[in-house]
């Protein structure tokens, strides 16, 4: 009896550590796929491209993946797992909407500075999803945990001023995606001062979002 249950346990064990392997090296692959892509763009890398760069085979690649779509909508969900957590220090951490508004902004620009081209990849993988439906699951997921990220901010900032917020979480987040968005296209475009700008964007922004500002959306 003893014997049955630790084979029947040891069996169960060896499926779960195959399936722990297998999503590990699903992670590494798309790693090695969103560098990829953030170099060439998504029109202009294909399979092969990626398995060259990765230094594993078209076939491993196929073992892992479907097909290219599987790969990105992978990738793109690893990619957001970092940035919807990239704010937490500073939300735990601010004890003054000052604190919290001037945080904010110096880790969007530290951002768009030092992770130009997963930006600029990201941007990319969002427009074609306009036209290639296969991953465009992905992305409407990434989008909401982007919005709810902004949205936390939003309100743990309001929470600090003493202020009520005269906005609703997709308007605050088109506005602050609009806002990185134009100063990333700036940066790209060699403007040395596209982060102040973006800054100063932000400050106005955070004003205009109190009730009795003159906008409620």
């Amino acid at each position: 009896m003893t014997t049955d249950t630790s084979t029947r346990t040891d069996g169960e064990r060896v499926p779960r550590r195959q399936a722990d392997k297998f999503a590990e090296r699903r992670r590494q692959l798309a790693e090695s796929a969103l560098a990829t892509l953030s170099e060439l763009g998504y029109a202009r890398t294909s399979l092969r491209d990626i398995a060259y760069h990765s230094g594993f085979t078209h076939g491993v690649l196929h073992y892992y993946f479907r097909d290219k779509a599987d790969l990105i909508a992978q990738g793109v969900r690893q990619y957001n797992e970092r940035c919807v957590t990239r704010y937490d220090d500073i939300l735990a951490t601010a004890t003054t909407a000052d604190e919290l508004r001037e945080g904010f902004a110096l880790r969007m620009a530290d951002t768009l500075l030092n992770e130009t081209e997963q930006h600029r990849l990201w941007i990319d993988l969002r427009t074609q999803s306009l036209f290639d439906p296969s991953f465009r699951d992905a992305i409407v997921e990434i989008d909401a945990a982007l919005e709810q990220m902004i949205w936390k901010i939003l309100t743990r900032y309001a929470e600090l001023d003493g202020m009520t917020l005269a906005v609703s979480p997709p308007f605050a987040y088109a506005l602050f995606d609009g806002i990185f968005q134009m100063a990333l296209v700036s940066h790209i475009g060699g403007d040395e001062n596209a982060t102040d700008t973006m800054t100063g964007q932000i400050n106005t922004a955070l004003a205009l979002l109190k009730a009795g500002a003159g906008v409620t959306v």
